[in-house]
């Protein structure tokens, strides 16, 4: 058994990184004696408390500048007084001072973890100097480099040559989780059965393109009345309820913010949209295709690979092309696709991935 190890994010607000430490550490957190989660923006978020329901796991916030040197000598030495096994950084290029400290602490497993495709920061000259800064550190402190995508390696490190640093481990979910039976919400949020709902999860971002979802479902709502869409996220309601309101298809829009109730949310779809403009690897889409809901989703790198051929992908800005599927699977009423949910079950079962990811931690 690996002693002690610390896992380094951002915050706990709900979100792609946060949940999917979260259910890595239910599954195997009685392998590691002491497990801390750091988070380095100095503040904790909504799923603080399902962290510390886990036994040995112990949360720290406190931030850490981006620029100030004495955090991470400060950094040091706190990993030489508590003598870590594996340090891992799930913030891509930003995990480099965290391994140039472990590293100075004498931590021989040092991971970093890209979680995203690309760079998620509006680009300044000074801000993409020290991203190429931190990258180099990354790279040469790094033990193991590690990322949910094959496209996010191909983003990052185009130029990369044979080194087995590198190593993708797909996202791991579980699906017996999403075992609902016939529940659905559609009586709770007051929707007719006999209506077609469009859903989607996932927080309020440009790069979850809900400026796209908004339009999409304006075109098919005036075009038939019982076409329903289901939103829900952090930030959700609270950007998109004054934009509903005014386009006139609040009567057949609902919004929420995060949820703890996700796969009966899906179950109450017929259809799931997710046109995202960039991604890590969509756990929100892998979610929707293990309840196997048939989707319509963009054309880029990280959800192709996700989704394998035979899928209906476009241009994350192609409205009309979106409406046309969307009103396609409408007017078949398309059904359930258990096939789908087969091959999605098996290529992202949780024990298989998350067991890759146990032995880069522990080697």
């Amino acid at each position: 058994m690996i002693n002690k190890i610390v896992f380094f994010v951002t915050g706990l607000d709900s979100g792609g990184i946060e949940n999917y430490l979260l259910r890595f550490l239910k599954y195997k957190a009685t392998s590691f004696l002491k497990i801390i989660v750091y988070c380095k923006g100095g503040n904790g978020g909504q799923l603080e408390n399902e962290y510390l329901k886990i036994p040995n796991v112990q949360i720290i916030k406190n931030k850490l500048s981006f620029f100030n040197p004495i955090d991470y000598i400060n950094l040091t030495k706190y990993f030489k007084q508590h003598h870590f096994d594996t340090v891992c950084d799930f913030t891509g290029n930003f995990a480099g001072p965290i391994l140039w400290s472990a590293k100075q602490a004498g931590i021989k497993n040092r991971v970093a973890f890209y979680r995203g495709s690309t760079d998620h920061f509006e680009k300044t000259f000074l801000k993409s100097q020290y991203n190429s800064f931190v990258k180099r550190l990354t790279y040469k402190y790094a033990s193991s480099i590690l990322s949910n995508s094959q496209a996010a390696f191909d983003f990052f490190y185009s130029k990369r040559r044979q080194d087995n640093r590198f190593k993708v481990i797909y996202n791991g979910v579980d699906s017996k989780q999403f075992e609902v039976g016939n529940q659905n919400l559609r009586q709770a949020l007051n929707i007719p059965n006999h209506a077609f709902v469009i859903g989607h999860t996932g927080r309020y971002n440009p790069a979850k393109n809900h400026r796209v979802i908004v339009e999409v479902a304006e075109k098919l709502i005036k075009m038939h009345n019982d076409i329903y869409f289901i939103l829900c996220g952090n930030g959700v309601k609270e950007n998109l309820k004054d934009k509903v309101k005014e386009l006139e298809i609040d009567s057949n829009v609902r919004l929420f913010e995060n949820r703890s109730d996700i796969p009966v949310f899906l179950n109450s779809m017929d259809a799931f949209f997710f046109p995202s403009i960039t991604e890590g690897q969509p756990n929100a889409l892998i979610e929707a295709m293990i309840m196997g809901l048939p989707f319509v989703a963009s054309d880029i790198e990280p959800i192709k690979e996700t989704v394998g051929k035979n899928s209906y992908l476009l241009n994350p800005n192609d409205i009309n092309g979106f409406v046309f599927i969307l009103e396609d699977f409408y007017l078949k009423n398309v059904k359930r696709n258990s096939t789908l949910r087969d091959q999605t079950i098996k290529k992202f079962d949780y024990k298989e991935r998350f067991n890759e990811l146990y032995y880069v931690l522990v080697k």
